[in-house]
């Protein structure tokens, strides 16, 4: 090889950065969404989108995995004052749409229309003026979006009613997504009317009395655990 043409493979690996591939993920409502990588995996999608970070939602909701054909540049790969460097500042604000969700981000609107149910989540909230992001949430962690759930104390469906709670709301059969997604979220709303909402998810959780006993989030870690899942899903406004 001639060393002017060295000289040129050193020129453009020190001006233009290194790409990687990446994957466009086809939910099942057609919508789409380019992400660094997509793994499906026993059941689950986890999700590494571009800008880092990453996600994990059924694979239920997912149609397919397709490659990108738009690569995007590994991290560290950028030369300031380069024109290349501006182009990834473009890219990279591109990618700020599809931000992942970390504590206190949002969940991409993509991934969270594409869910079971979504519809009927954003329609039901609304009803009742509450957070949609919130009631998925508390459904993923409930129930994982499984209608037939049923848990070894006896909770029921999407969200996970207790007969009582279920009787108190007028529920025949807590298995109907409709009926039990509007006594949950009218659940959650009156504990929200009387507790923070932390308290009101560990309530949710563990029973309103528990945490009046212990005037506050009570000891359990599967309780404490559980408001934390959940509130690293709803970020702050």
């Amino acid at each position: 090889m001639k060393a002017t043409t060295i000289s040129f493979f050193v020129l453009c690996s020190s001006f233009f950065p290194a790409f990687a591939g990446a994957d466009i993920v086809v939910f099942q409502n057609g919508r789409t969404m380019s992400v660094k990588s997509c793994v499906l995996d026993a059941g689950t999608a986890t999700m590494r989108l571009r800008d880092g970070g990453e996600v994990t939602f059924p694979a239920s909701i997912v149609a397919r995995v397709d490659p990108d054909e738009a690569p995007y540049p590994e991290a560290g790969s950028r030369e300031p004052g380069t024109g290349i460097a501006d182009l990834n500042d473009v890219d990279a604000a591109v990618a700020n749409v599809f931000r992942l969700p970390v504590p206190g981000s949002r969940i991409p609107d993509e991934v969270l229309a594409a869910r079971p149910y979504a519809g009927l989540i954003s329609t039901v909230a609304a009803t009742y003026k509450l957070d949609a992001r919130l009631v998925h949430a508390v459904i993923e962690q409930e129930s994982n979006y499984q209608a037939r759930a049923r848990s070894k104390k006896g909770a029921r469906g999407l969200m996970q009613l207790m007969p009582a709670t279920a009787r108190h709301y007028g529920v025949r059969n807590s298995y109907d997504p409709k009926a039990n997604l509007e006594a949950g979220v009218r659940h959650l709303k009156d504990l929200m009317s009387r507790l923070e909402l932390p308290i009101a998810l560990a309530a949710y959780n563990a029973g309103e009395g528990t945490v009046r006993r212990y005037g506050g989030l009570p000891p359990y870690p599967e309780t404490q655990a559980y408001v934390r899942n959940i509130l690293r899903r709803v970020p702050a406004n």
